[in-house]
């Protein structure tokens, strides 16, 4: 959404939280998303590079503090639903949890790091830095070796990093496109939102369905093991080598690397038990990056 803060209306519920985050001292630079509870921005301050600003302050946060006329007016804008002051407490206090586990994950490798976090009066926030190169969704149209080999690499980035989480006790719990950024060729996962400590129920018992989401969201979310993160991991890369989503069995895995179709097989398997553990699914990842690259095709 570049050059989106030129062409955003005023009555747009937007315009009032980059108000907000201008009220703290930041320069807004663009606006890169805007939803139900949170919004991204591209901004700086003190003549300091750009960051990724994310507020935990959205839509519905927005809307629910207009008054009756100008929320009428503002409503054409972006859906919303109305909130309770309890409901934005607890919005609150999941987006603090959000930037909690987001600061403990800090120095693992390929997970988008915390550099600072405050708050105002009516949200909070925190800053992580800014990756030009997109997420991981344009990848999953590649339909050539190069761009598939490219793909592969960076999911076996992403796999070392939900390993690292893993490590330290956290289950991503919302593996998916949108969530891999992409970085100078490298893939680093974000958004802790969903995120769980492996020894503390979270959240509701039942979630989904969704394509990338395990089978036991439906009875168990509250409890996903690092074996949902696998799961949602192998989901992608049967997207990307595939050029489809799992579904009535895994033939189209024959074209695969034999060692990543057999193990990325394993993964999706409806029981959690029976995946293999991250730093498998990391490893098959990255032969199968080497094996499918032009260069190997030409040493062939």
């Amino acid at each position: 959404m570049r050059n989106s803060i030129m062409r955003l209306h005023p009555m747009h519920p937007a315009a009032w939280v980059l108000d907000e985050v201008r009220e703290c001292g930041w320069h807004v630079h663009d606006l890169l998303a805007f939803t139900r509870a949170s919004t991204l921005l591209l901004a700086s301050r003190n003549d300091e590079p750009p960051v990724v600003l994310k507020a935990g302050f959205g839509s519905n946060h927005v809307l629910a503090d207009l008054d009756e006329e100008t929320r009428r007016a503002a409503y054409g804008f972006y859906w919303y639903a109305e909130m309770t002051e309890v409901e934005r407490a607890l919005a609150r206090e999941d987006f603090q949890h959000e930037a909690a586990l987001t600061r403990e994950a800090a120095g693992i490798e390929h997970v988008v790091p915390l550099l600072e976090d405050g708050s105002a009066d009516r949200f909070d926030w925190y800053t992580m830095p800014y990756c030009p190169g997109g997420n991981f969704r344009p990848l999953l149209a590649a339909r050539d070796n190069r761009g598939v080999a490219a793909g592969l690499g960076i999911l076996a980035d992403v796999a070392e990093g939900l390993r690292g989480l893993h490590e330290r006790g956290l289950v991503h719990r919302d593996v998916y496109q949108e969530n891999i950024l992409v970085l100078d060729g490298r893939g680093l996962i974000t958004d802790l939102g969903a995120a769980r400590h492996v020894h503390t129920p979270r959240g509701p018992v039942a979630r989904g369905p969704e394509v990338h989401w395990p089978p036991e969201y439906a009875f168990s979310y509250d409890r996903a093991t690092p074996a949902a993160d696998v799961f949602s991991l192998a989901v992608l890369i049967y997207r990307l080598v595939c050029a489809d989503i799992p579904r009535h069995g895994h033939s189209r895995l024959d074209a695969a690397p034999a060692a990543l179709g057999s193990v990325t097989a394993a993964a999706l398997a409806p029981e959690p038990k029976d995946r293999p553990a991250m730093s498998e699914l990391r490893d098959v990842l990255r032969q199968a990056a080497e094996v499918t690259s032009p260069s190997a095709e030409r040493r062939r």
